[in-house]
């Protein structure tokens, strides 16, 4: 019998996103200026205010008060009918230095025998249904959400739109698992105020429908692009209005979704977040290499599905585990255990081997903090960060090496493929 999955997605300017960006555009910049920096750094937003809470341990000193204004007034909170604007927002500093019982198991006097930042496991995923390898429902979310930000910066075809935003998508399968149709999209909107609410509610499902949606349509291969159906149930804006919203709406933290920034729900999750860690916190480095492992592992041939997971001591340099999952899916014959075997072979899981292979101690995070960690392109951009203590300084950096899939040959030969 045939099968339904949802994923949702969320705006840039959705209050726990805008907390994540605040976080990672803060990690960058301790590490664009001391690439050695240790970040662990929070960040609550609410009513006209920002509090900026954690540990750091770096040799540089940063704006912290500047740079989180930055951001919001980036994301596209300028105006005071917001409640919540760049200018106007108290920002408040609790951020302090790193506890010497965490450093001390993580340092050591050769790097390659750094000590894992904390325990925990830690989740990588991907699957063929898609061609960047993510899960198809959680990949329509977030084009929807990438829309629906650009047609709020156009400002031409959808003049009302606010920052804050969700969306969500509904997909049913076959009992073998292919994508047969888009069941239910819910979209809500921040927006404008309007005269008469009838008339508002009509006029932005209508915007949606037939502006955004088309512009998510022609994005997708053809062939995903035939799930969208004229009997899909849309959901816009089911609440009525939505005009305040944004940090005015709800309080956002970051690190509260942890399931967006990865598979939708789909594969698993360790429960630990992401934005604001420099990359010795295993809950990120180990998160984004088992996302490199997998995908390389499907892109290979070994399986049309795979999961990842890998565990870790604080301060014990090797993992405690490699576990994969092929969901009977493999095109090799070998267990499970034989496959995650190979895998520990191939890949150096030890912390500093992880931040080496992926290039993590560049100032690569604020990219990864909206519209989800896995599945966007590699890519080489040149980022510039100033500071009024230690002046500017311009870097080439590598978003998104996780994604690169350039273990696929390794990964045939160890496998005979």
């Amino acid at each position: 019998m045939a099968y339904l999955f949802t994923s949702e997605s969320v705006s840039e300017g959705h209050p726990d996103k805008i907390a994540d960006q605040i976080s990672d555009t803060l990690l960058d910049n301790f590490l664009a200026f001391d690439p050695e920096s240790k970040v662990a750094c929070e960040t609550l937003v609410t009513t006209g205010q920002v509090v900026l809470a954690g540990e750091v341990k770096s040799d540089t000193y940063i704006d912290v008060q500047n740079i989180a204004r930055g951001v919001i007034n980036d994301i596209g909170y300028t105006k005071g009918a917001y409640q919540f604007s760049g200018d106007s927002c108290g920002v408040i500093s609790l951020i302090h230095e790193q506890s010497q019982d965490i450093n001390q198991g993580v340092d050591r006097a050769s790097k390659e025998e750094q000590g894992a930042g904390d325990q925990g496991m830690m989740f990588g995923y991907a699957t063929k249904e898609t061609e960047n390898y993510m899960p198809l429902a959680l990949d329509i979310s977030h084009r929807i959400m990438i829309e629906l930000a650009k047609l709020r910066r156009e400002n031409k075809d959808i003049t009302y739109l606010r920052p804050d935003a969700k969306a969500q998508v509904t997909i049913e399968y076959s009992d073998d698992n292919v994508p047969q149709k888009i069941v239910a999209i819910v979209v809500s909107t921040q927006h404008d105020e309007f005269d008469e609410d009838e008339k508002m509610l009509a006029k932005i499902k209508e915007d949606i429908i037939s502006i955004l949606i088309p512009r998510v349509k022609n994005d997708l291969h053809p062939e995903l692009a035939k799930l969208f159906n004229d009997d899909i149930i849309y959901h816009i804006n089911p609440t009525g209005k939505f005009v305040i919203g944004g940090p005015h709406g709800d309080a956002g933290l970051t690190g509260r979704k942890i399931i967006v920034d990865t598979y939708g729900g789909k594969g698993a999750h360790g429960g630990g977040a992401f934005s604001g860690k420099d990359p010795s916190k295993v809950d990120r480095s180990a998160a984004y290499a088992s996302r490199h492992i997998a995908k390389n592992l499907v892109a290979a041939g070994v399986a049309d599905e795979v999961l990842v997971q890998v565990s870790y001591a604080i301060g014990v340099v090797e993992p405690t585990s490699i576990f994969v999952d092929t969901y009977g899916t493999s095109k090799v014959e070998l267990s499970n255990g034989q496959i995650a075997a190979k895998v520990r072979e191939l890949f150096d899981m030890r912390p500093a081997a992880i931040e080496d292979r992926l290039k993590l101690r560049n100032p690569i995070y604020r990219e990864t903090a909206a519209y989800g960690h896995m599945g966007k392109d590699p890519q080489v951009i040149t980022k510039i960060f100033e500071s009024p203590y230690s002046g500017r300084i311009e870097k080439e950096v590598e978003l998104f090496t996780w994604e690169k899939l350039d273990y696929v040959d390794q990964v045939k030969e160890a496998f005979g493929l």
